[in-house]
């Protein structure tokens, strides 16, 4: 295999002199007059080795040099990536993908079924590997040929095509494995772009890759991604053309509308939810947890700190994806006088006091949530945590009541093990009651094809609301927010992707 171009340290170490005085990504190289260039508002990744990134946001980012096995199109569901088709043994323990012909890094070296391997293996098998979690199904990988590889597992398992479509699935150019700490700042894919300079925390700056499958689609030359630093003048950049598109916070949505700019509200996998150790007294009472969600005006919350960017939400996925219960929509409504009796019958008759843990960035929407319980008599302190402990507090689970935010996984059914498994990291008590591990099973052994399929997700979502403690509050969206000169832009309910957008002149 041809060994890829890595890019010269100097590139990586440059000092980021523009990107510090405030001018745009797109200005530090000349382009030819003739090229199409995009700067993105958005966050640049914990690493750019998909084994080693730490971040889920980091999947948007990665997904601009890697691609996958498979993909999700903009309602959810998987087609094919890299692989053009796929097709399982009789008993679900076996998936043969048979790979593009025309799949190749951006060196121009082949995608083949050997590197497949390699990947999956490394995925699963690297000491510091972030993916070993969900590769850990996988005992084997068969090279049927140049481009069929053969994936077994060690039980049924039809989710594999969607866990595939995000990073576990994301194929690096085996070429760089000689060097694999490098791969964090120096990536080496096949997807639709390739990194021409990286400067941590300023700025990425990527060309098209001519060598990726559906090149034809692509239509920028230059891709720049510059972080937001400051949401007040999110909108002032992209007026002014620091940015072409950005992601916007829900407070900035109607002055970018005012501003004449073109605001796209995406539906995703992100709902707010309560993250509660049910094995710590109060929370160990359902009808505790059931006076909160009575307590919280959902509505009123959304329209109070997310300007009424969002909607009101019980479970862990939107309205209108295959695993959202409709059955489950306004199952604990607003009501102070039932969560009052809920307490009282838990025996608070005279109120609750209890101490919420959340992130600075979190302070506004849980002082809604502290003056909406307080009518119902829960007296709730409110603190705030470091930057990094909300995640730190997945592992230690020092604080039993935290207010958080949940993203979805490509796979409806690994959502819903970090969510309930045993050892979910949103699962704070570490215990999952054994019909919803039935229940969770039984959808992931069912062909994504079967009728039982939806019904059988479905339950294992049910079970998982009703059985366990998180709260859900409401989901909200991806807001993006651009001039009319960029157009194309599809609302992918993932991984933001960039087939067929265009910036005009």
């Amino acid at each position: 295999m041809t060994s890829h171009p890595r890019l010269p340290a100097l590139a990586v170490l440059t000092v980021a002199t523009l990107a510090m005085a405030g001018c745009s990504a797109s200005a530090g190289a000349s382009s030819p007059a003739d090229a199409a260039s995009l700067t993105w508002g958005w966050r640049l990744p914990t690493s750019w080795d998909p084994v080693t990134s730490t971040a889920g946001w980091d999947t948007h980012a990665l997904a601009l040099v890697y691609d996958g096995l498979t993909q999700l199109d903009e309602e959810g569901e998987v087609v094919p990536g890299i692989a053009e088709s796929w097709d399982y043994s009789a008993d679900g323990t076996a998936i043969t993908f048979h790979l593009r012909d025309d799949a190749e890094f951006s060196d121009g070296s082949p995608l083949d079924a050997e590197a497949v391997k390699e990947n999956l293996e490394r995925g699963r098998d690297q000491e510091n590997s972030t993916l070993a979690g969900q590769l850990g199904i996988v005992t084997s990988v068969d090279v049927d040929d140049a481009s069929t590889v053969t994936v077994h597992l060690d039980q049924a398992d039809y989710q594999v095509p969607y866990l595939f479509a995000g990073k576990t699935g994301f194929i690096v150019n085996p070429a760089a494995f000689d060097d694999v700490a490098s791969l964090a700042t120096q990536p080496a894919g096949s997807g639709p772009f390739a990194l021409t300079e990286y400067v941590p925390n300023a700025r990425a700056d990527l060309e098209k890759n001519d060598h990726y499958w559906n090149a034809d689609h692509i239509f920028i030359d230059e891709f720049h991604v510059v972080p937001v630093t400051d949401d007040a003048t999110v909108v002032a950049g992209v007026q002014t053309g620091q940015w072409d598109v950005a992601i916007i916070p829900p407070s900035q949505a109607q002055a970018a509308e005012s501003a004449g700019l073109e605001v796209e509200e995406i539906k995703a996998l992100t709902v707010r939810a309560l993250d509660v150790n049910s094995t710590v007294a109060p929370f160990d009472d359902q009808r505790v947890l059931q006076a909160i969600s009575r307590a919280t005006d959902r509505d009123a919350l959304i329209k109070a700190a997310y300007f009424g960017r969002g909607t009101p939400n019980w479970q862990p996925f939107p309205d209108g994806y295959s695993a959202h219960d409709e059955n489950l929509d306004d199952l604990l409504p607003y009501d102070i006088e039932a969560a009052k009796r809920l307490l009282a019958e838990a025996g608070h008759p005279d109120g609750l006091e209890l101490e919420l843990a959340l992130s600075e960035d979190d302070t506004a929407l849980a002082e809604v949530l502290q003056a909406q319980w307080a009518k119902a008599g829960i007296d709730v302190k409110l603190t705030v945590l470091p930057v990094a402990g909300i995640s730190q507090n997945y592992v230690q689970r020092t604080h039993p009541f935290v207010l958080d935010s949940f993203s979805g996984r490509q796979s409806p059914l690994q959502a819903l093990e970090v969510l309930y498994g045993p050892e979910g990291l949103m699962n704070l008590g570490r215990q999952t009651p054994p019909a919803l591990t039935e229940a969770i099973d039984a959808a992931r052994a069912t062909p994504i094809d079967s009728p039982e399929y939806t019904e059988r997700i479905r339950h294992a979502v049910e079970l998982g609301v009703t059985l366990q403690p998180n709260t859900f509050l409401f989901s909200w969206p991806r807001i993006l927010a651009h001039p009319t000169t960029v157009t194309g832009i599809r609302h992918w309910l993932d991984v933001q992707r960039w087939e067929d957008v265009k910036v005009q002149d």
